[in-house]
């Protein structure tokens, strides 16, 4: 992580409005803060910067000076005023949790006395377990002097309201359109005007998110799978052949984003409701299915994330995904 303090020589245009009021006010800011929204938004930036700047001994308006020694602390990533809390490294489960064990860790490091400020910063914060947020709500209730606690959120209400309630809330993912199209297109000045919007379609106008999802394999081949998808509930054969045919282009986490992209996009048409991906044609397969299937298929690829934490074969839920798709 001590990379990403100083890779960035000032916070995003659309977060300019909350690192002012944050550092405007400063100390007179409370102890603990809450970063919030949509995935894409920079909220983890924003709270390395804000980190940095907070520990920093000759702070500047806009960023830690990077050259003094609480600058140099953080990029050898060994700052005794700093203490990072997230799920276990070896834990990349889709609900891993932090648990109470971590909470209690910092106990006595946000009570003991030192020069300077202490700041814990902990994400994802919906990852608290109840134990662990029952122990953190103490925390919060009898902090240290000069202690600031951050929490890291894209789910807000997620968090218990007793932890919400004892931290400042700041959203960082209050952009306009206008804004999101501006940072895409200046990062990514291949692309053009479609390309860009559909990317922001598929990253909820976040673009962060969007950046990423530009690379992603699955992005060219949404096409192609609809071809093979139709023709297989078209002609209700081929199955075994389109199962091991995706199950080579693509992992299988890469298949189920794009079919999960795909099948909400399905169930907003049945909706009435604008889609997604601008690109495609869905109607010679919607047809095929009603929107309980649709919203079952989606139940079952959201299941399928959870199944792969379980070393299941990806092959054996493709099949099963597949026989599903068909639809019979």
């Amino acid at each position: 992580m001590s990379d990403q303090f100083f890779k960035q020589p000032m916070v995003y245009a659309w977060q300019q409005e909350t690192w002012q009021r944050l550092t405007l006010r400063f100390p007179d800011i409370g102890h603990g803060i809450l970063l919030y929204g949509k995935k894409g938004a920079g909220k983890k930036d924003f709270a390395l910067h804000f980190v940095a700047w907070l520990l920093c001994l000759d702070k500047k308006p806009q960023a830690a000076c990077g050259v003094c020694a609480s600058c140099q602390w953080l990029k050898s990533n060994t700052h005794p005023n700093y203490v990072h809390i997230s799920t276990d490294d070896d834990s990349k489960q889709v609900h891993a949790q932090i648990k109470i064990d971590k909470i209690r860790e910092i106990q006595p490091f946000v009570q003991q006395t030192v020069e300077g400020w202490r700041v814990v910063l902990i994400e994802p914060a919906e990852a608290l377990n109840t134990a662990a947020a029952n122990a953190l709500l103490k925390t919060l209730e009898e902090p240290g002097e000069r202690t600031m606690i951050i929490l890291l959120t894209d789910h807000l209400l997620k968090l218990p309201a007793t932890i919400r309630s004892r931290l400042q809330r700041y959203a960082l993912d209050r952009l306009s359109t206008e804004e999101a199209y501006t940072h895409v297109s200046q990062h990514a000045p291949e692309l053009n005007q479609h390309q860009i919007q559909l990317l922001l379609n598929l990253a909820y106008d976040m673009p962060l998110r969007a950046l990423e999802l530009a690379p992603q394999a699955w992005l060219e081949q949404r096409q192609a799978l609809l071809h093979d998808w139709l023709s297989l509930v078209k002609h209700k054969n081929g199955l075994v052949r389109y199962a091991n045919k995706w199950a080579k282009a693509l992992s299988f986490i890469e298949l189920c984003q794009m079919m999960q992209y795909l099948i909400t996009d399905m169930i907003a048409l049945k909706l009435n409701q604008q889609i997604k991906n601008i690109d495609l044609n869905f109607s010679d397969i919607l047809s095929y299915y009603d929107l309980n299937t649709l919203f079952n298929i989606s139940h079952k690829l959201q299941d399928a994330k959870m199944y792969m934490q379980q070393n299941i074969q990806s092959q054996l839920m493709i099949d099963d995904l597949f026989v599903m798709l068909l639809n019979l």
